[in-house]
């Protein structure tokens, strides 16, 4: 009994010694903290009134160096920033214009339904020309359907293209051979002629299959001011005699319209362009077929007897050529396909790099009036049925030449109200027989 009561007790002032220690503990504790929080907010106060001393004082001339300093190495890292700036900005719109050139047939074309809306209204504007002259002259009795030059691929939305020679053809020519399904790199580096290739896979239609497909098909064709095309056929195929197919027929144009008599030297083993249009002339006068180069496309592509949907010009052809394919749906297949290395021997383009029509005046200069309305007798139906300008060359032609032929004097008159279409000769129905040469 005395032992147990001895243990209680025991516990019991332990209880009481640990309470006192456990509270001990705490009290220091919170002394302790206090003095922190005092020491610590002696510390502020006192930093605060060096700042409030140093921020009045007067500074030092080594301050005001080392602040001079401070702002030239900002000012300098601000222009170098700038500088960094303006050579990334650059780079990157290089780099957007060279991915827009690679991956779209146009960079000044950019799509919109604005654009689309314009082109498609000027494009019927040339439809609803053309008809008013068909129907003016009667062209669609005199000159029938002639699928010779057309191209139609039925499994691409029923595309059908007429190939006019000169105006732009080279590089439609392309891309009909990349929907006949050859590869990029094979059209690139092949020097198989691209009109080969593409009737190897786009046979020359009959004439039943054409009319056949044309009300559903997407058709176009397209058209160049006519005196520049045979002028850029003239310089493509004959001047210098450096086209080995075509150097026949420039020898014998030499031989049979150079006036030897007068004494001229001409610089050129081929013949001039005077020569050439004399030929054009009594070719045209004895009725025999013109090559498809110069032939006036009224004859070949027969515009009046085919509803073409499409009438594109090369004074627009990026922007027509992506409206043609955007409306077939063809966009993965052709847009972006034309590769910048080739592009000029793709194009056909002249080795001079200069265009035919920044040369029309020089050459043009060299005929006189008589030569120019016989020239124009040709290819007057050409310039009336895609509205180009045929009175400024005119102003191009000897001055001192001013016979006042009957063509002439309509050219001053208003002449587009008395056009006679030349006589209908062999040519077309030759057209539709004869074989091409490659282009």
């Amino acid at each position: 009994m005395h032992i147990r009561l001895w243990t209680g007790r025991r516990l019991h002032t332990y209880l009481k010694i640990g309470t006192f220690v456990l509270v001990g503990i705490c009290y220091f504790a919170f002394l302790f903290r206090e003095s922190l929080n005092a020491f610590e907010h002696r510390e502020r106060a006192t930093t605060a009134e060096l700042e409030a001393a140093e921020a009045y004082a007067e500074p030092s001339k080594q301050q005001l160096k080392l602040k001079r300093q401070q702002l030239h190495r900002q000012r300098a890292l601000a222009r170098l920033r700038a500088s960094l700036q303006a050579n990334r900005s650059a780079a990157l719109a290089e780099e957007a214009q060279n991915a827009v050139s690679a991956t779209t047939l146009n960079p000044v074309y950019e799509y919109s339904e604005e654009l689309h809306s314009r082109t498609e209204h000027e494009l019927k504007l040339r439809r609803d020309h053309l008809a008013t002259v068909c129907d003016r002259y009667k062209l669609q009795e005199k000159y029938p359907p002639n699928p010779w030059e057309f191209f139609i691929s039925p499994g691409h939305n029923n595309l059908v293209w007429c190939n006019v020679f000169k105006a732009a053809s080279s590089t439609w020519m392309y891309y009909f051979n990349i929907l006949a399904g050859y590869d990029l790199k094979y059209l690139q580096r092949t020097e198989v002629q691209p009109l080969e290739l593409a009737r190897q896979r786009f046979p020359r239609p009959e004439l039943s299959e054409l009319v056949e497909l044309l009300p559903s098909a997407l058709s176009f064709l397209f058209v160049r001011d006519p005196f520049e095309r045979i002028l850029s056929a003239y310089r493509n195929k004959l001047e210098g005699n450096r086209n080995s197919f075509y150097k026949a027929l420039g020898t014998k144009i030499v031989h049979r319209y150079r006036r030897r008599s007068l004494n001229v030297v001409f610089p050129r083993c081929g013949p001039t362009f005077e020569e050439f249009v004399r030929f054009l002339i009594q070719e045209h006068a004895a009725g025999n077929r013109f090559d498809e180069h110069w032939a006036p496309v009224y004859s070949f592509c027969t515009p009046c007897s085919v509803n073409f949907t499409i009438i594109g010009k090369t004074e627009t052809f990026q922007r027509d050529s992506e409206f043609i394919i955007r409306q077939a749906g063809l966009e993965s297949l052709l847009l972006g396909k034309l590769p910048r290395r080739k592009l000029r021997k793709i194009r056909n383009q002249a080795r001079s790099g200069v265009k035919s029509e920044e040369l029309v005046e020089r050459y043009f200069g060299e005929l006189d009036r008589s030569t120019l309305d016989q020239l124009l007798n040709i290819y007057r139906i050409d310039f009336e049925l895609f509205d180009y300008d045929y009175l400024k060359y005119y102003n191009m032609v000897h001055s001192w030449s001013l016979d006042q032929s009957p063509t002439a004097s309509q050219a001053k008159s208003g002449p587009r109200a008395s056009i006679e279409p030349p006589v209908t000769t062999s040519a077309t129905t030759s057209l539709r027989t004869a074989a091409v040469p490659a282009a």
